[in-house]
């Protein structure tokens, strides 16, 4: 259900929503999709704000359910780029309000009993919750998909229901305008893809981070493959732009295997296929690896422990914001990555792993005011 606010306006509809879905069997292994853009309202490309969600969990006054975790996609990401650590923090408590009842005005567990002998009728078993984004709402310029895990495997056989709110305009603010398939030789060429410190395309058979791999024996994720190279110097490509962009997404799908990965982005502009001179763009980080430290001593003061784990899950798509006076006006544009080398290890006296920029696949999305 999708409640519409319709402004006149010729060949653009903004629409001010709140779309309901009921699951009264949720699909083991699989998350709740509280809302896809793409099927709703027609589908296609729709550009607005994520601004919250209100859900029954329970009509059996079970809370445990609320161990599953809400991701966010945005835009075509395959990577959640908002990834929460449990239901009942997406609403505001913690170890499930402590089974009581709270309601603040942007999240809350407005009713529902501690457990199922405090309930004293049917009523009391029924467990909400909601978390309003007013202040912090969450952007999106082509898609959205919210999701919601049951369970923490997704094995809670819980009935939900759910309200996801959102604004909306039925066109895109964000227009894929290009796409650099590293390891594909004559993708290479047409982008004139330089990189001298680049190793050769390597096969990549991983995950993305979507939930559990198996489930009671049953496969729900399985492997992928890819192909990309890593680098330690400096990469360089062309990419192709709309010219009325007021701004541009570099989305980049990596290797997650190598940690703390860090370049410094450089861009310029192109006239009659060369390249004119390379303006900084700012500095493409991103923090951590596959591989972690774990640490769960049995005393709550107890010496720390160090139990290095490290997960099947390689594939990663990360974004980095190009200002729109180096892409404005501009058809096409050169992009350089200069590697940058951050010695961290993963706890002090741990071994460094092996440090490289990883290039599996380059996208160009290009923001544009939607018409």
């Amino acid at each position: 259900m999708l409640i519409l606010f319709q402004f006149s306006r010729p060949a653009l509809r903004f629409n001010h929503g709140a779309t309901f879905r009921d699951f009264p069997k949720p699909e083991a292994g699989k998350d709740l999709v509280l809302l896809d853009t793409t099927k709703v309202e027609g589908g296609g490309d729709w550009s607005g704000n994520f601004v919250g969600t209100s859900w029954i969990f329970s009509d059996r006054a079970v809370l445990n359910t609320l161990e599953g975790d809400p991701p966010f996609f945005f835009d075509d990401s395959e990577s959640p780029q908002a990834y929460g650590t449990g239901t009942e923090e997406w609403g505001g408590g913690g170890d499930y309000w402590g089974g009581r009842n709270m309601t603040l005005p942007f999240a809350g567990h407005p009713c529902g009993a501690r457990d199922l002998k405090s309930a004293k009728n049917d009523e009391d078993k029924i467990q909400s919750a909601y978390r309003f984004l007013l202040a912090d709402l969450m952007p999106f310029g082509k898609n959205a998909r919210i999701q919601l895990e049951h369970g923490g495997e997704n094995d809670s056989t819980e009935h939900y229901q759910t309200v996801t709110y959102w604004y909306g305009a039925n066109k895109p603010a964000l227009v894929k305008t290009d796409e650099l398939k590293i390891g594909d030789a004559q993708n290479e060429l047409r982008h004139n893809y330089k990189s001298p410190s680049a190793s050769e395309p390597y096969e990549i058979i991983s995950r993305y981070e979507l939930g559990v791999d198996t489930l009671k024996g049953t496969e729900i994720y399985p492997a992928q493959r890819d192909i990309g190279r890593k680098m330690t110097g400096v990469s360089e490509f062309d990419l192709k732009l709309n010219p009325n962009n007021v701004g541009v997404m570099l989305r980049r799908k990596l290797d997650y295997q190598f940690p703390n990965q860090c370049a410094e982005v450089f861009v310029a502009k192109m006239k009659d296929g060369k390249a004119g001179k390379f303006k900084a763009a700012g500095t493409w980080y991103l923090a951590g690896g596959n591989t972690c430290v774990y640490s769960n001593p049995k005393d709550e003061l107890g010496a720390t422990e160090h139990v290095v784990e490290t997960s099947n899950r390689r594939f990663r798509d990360d974004e980095f914001l190009l200002p729109k006076k180096l892409t404005e006006g501009r058809e096409e544009i050169r992009v350089r990555i200069k590697f940058v080398p951050l010695e961290i290890p993963l706890f002090p006296g741990h071994p460094l792993a092996e440090l490289a920029w990883s290039e599996i696949r380059y996208d160009a999305y290009c923001f544009v005011l939607p018409k």
